[in-house]
């Protein structure tokens, strides 16, 4: 038998046996594990920002002991089984592959994207937007919202394009904040940070993972900045913005990337 079938038949059983005997497992439903599932996600999430491959390798078990569990507790309800699970995305990745299961003949990865979003139609979807989750956190469901309307050719042409809307939103901003109306204000702010997002894309970066970048970036210089003030017999808190200032860029200049 293949080693990673018989490592998913030792991960099951293990599940069964632990739904059985172990208080704390016998006691979790779907919705108590809902936030942990969320928070490995996230912890898979920070492993692979950092290209941590210890860390993948760990997170990505953790979420399919998740998988497993939720499979369980939907045997034991009569909804379905984890064999149902596994079989149910074969048929659905077997459909949405006619360029490889049929004789379908595509061109390039985008007209992959774009006939995936066809099949989805077909299969019943009311918008080609319907499968982006509402709890996604907004910079994410942004750029899935961009991905999925571009299958459609909603999308400008060149990136030339893209900055001038993003010129555009900055100008409008400008122009709300003048007028001093909040709610505008929160609304232009928005359309700018939309189509930044959209920039990012088209440049082919990762808006959501550049940003976690730069926190992470901030975090370290900031925290660099309380060690030297520390250093000197000081807390920031003493400093002036001057003083807090001069630090910040002699950490930047010895640690560019930081």
């Amino acid at each position: 038998m293949n080693k990673a079938l018989i490592s998913f038949e030792r991960l099951v059983g293990i599940m069964d046996e632990l739904r059985e005997k172990c208080p704390w497992d016998k006691k979790q439903t779907i919705h108590t594990l809902r936030t942990l599932t969320i928070e490995e996600l996230y912890e898979l999430a920070d492993a692979i920002t950092e290209e941590n491959w210890e860390g993948i390798e760990e997170e990505l078990g953790d979420l399919l002991l998740h998988i497993v569990f939720y499979a369980k507790i939907g045997t034991e309800k009569g909804k379905f089984t984890i064999d149902e699970v596994i079989d149910k995305i074969c048929v659905k990745l077997i459909r949405r592959h006619p360029h490889i299961y049929g004789d379908l003949q595509v061109a390039d990865d985008e007209e992959v994207k774009r006939n995936w979003e066809k099949l989805k139609i077909k299969e019943g979807k009311k918008s080609v937007l319907g499968g982006v989750p509402k709890s996604l956190p907004a910079m994410v469901k942004a750029i899935r919202l961009q991905e999925k309307s571009a299958q459609v050719k909603f999308e400008w042409e060149n990136l030339e394009q893209v900055w001038e809307k993003v010129e555009e939103e900055v100008q409008e901003l400008k122009e709300a904040v003048g007028a001093g109306k909040q709610a505008e204000i929160e609304g232009e702010f928005g359309d700018l940070i939309f189509s930044l997002i959209n920039y990012a894309r088209f440049l082919h970066v990762d808006a959501e993972n550049a940003l976690e970048l730069t926190n992470r970036k901030f975090i370290s210089r900031f925290t660099e900045m309380e060690k030297k003030a520390q250093e000197g017999g000081k807390q920031l808190t003493e400093l002036s913005l001057d003083e807090m200032n001069a630090l910040w860029d002699s950490i930047k200049k010895q640690k560019p990337r930081d």
